[in-house]
C-alpha cells in the first residue's frame, strides 16, 4: 500500500493508493464538505444550460428553422439566440473540468469563481438576445472567474508535482 499527501496552501489532499495484483489502482481523495458549494454551481450551470435550450426550441418555432439545421439562412435573430447556447456548450466542458479539480483543493474559491462564469453565460444569452451580437461582450466578466479557476489548476499541478 502506498500513501502521500501532498500539502497546498495549508489545506491537505489525501490519496491512499493501493495496487492490487490486477492491473486495477483504487484511490481515495478526501473532500471537504465545501465541495457542496461546487455541486450547487454544477446544478446552477445546467439550469442555465437548460434555459438557452428552451429559448432555441422557442426561437426554433417563432423563426420557423426546421432540425437538424443548426442556423437559419433568413434570420440574424435565431442565429444570436442559437449561437449563444452554441457558444456556452462549445466552453463547458473546459469549465466543468477546471472548476471540478479546483474545487477538490479549493472549494469555496471554485465555487465563487464558477459562480461568477456561470451568472456572465446569463449575461452572454441576454446581450446576444438583443440580436446585437457586441450586446455579448458584457459579459466579459466571467472572464475572471475562468482565469482564476485556469491559475488555481496551475499551482494544484505545479504543487503536486513538487515544483512549489
Amino acid at each position: 500500500m502506498t500513501y502521500f499527501t501532498t500539502e497546498i496552501a495549508r489545506r491537505s489532499v489525501s490519496c491512499s493508493v493501493v495496487i492490487l495484483k490486477a492491473p486495477a489502482i483504487m484511490a481515495v481523495i478526501e473532500i471537504s464538505p465545501d465541495f457542496g458549494w461546487v455541486i450547487m454551481v454544477f446544478i446552477a450551470s445546467q439550469f442555465v444550460l437548460m434555459w438557452m435550450g428552451i429559448k432555441v426550441g422557442s426561437a426554433r418555432k417563432k423563426y420557423d428553422v426546421k432540425y437538424p439545421k443548426m442556423y437559419s439562412d433568413t434570420s440574424d435573430m435565431f442565429n444570436c439566440i442559437q449561437r449563444a447556447h452554441q457558444n456556452t456548450l462549445e466552453n463547458y466542458t473546459v469549465f466543468i473540468v477546471l472548476m471540478l479539480i479546483a474545487g477538490v483543493v479549493y472549494p469555496r474559491l471554485a465555487a465563487v469563481c464558477g459562480a461568477v462564469y456561470v451568472v456572465s453565460r446569463i449575461v452572454y444569452a441576454q446581450g446576444y438576445y438583443t440580436g446585437d451580437p457586441k450586446n455579448r461582450l458584457k459579459s466579459a466578466f466571467g472572464y475572471i472567474g475562468l482565469f482564476i479557476l485556469i491559475g488555481t489548476n496551475i499551482y494544484i499541478a505545479i504543487s503536486m508535482l513538487g515544483f512549489v
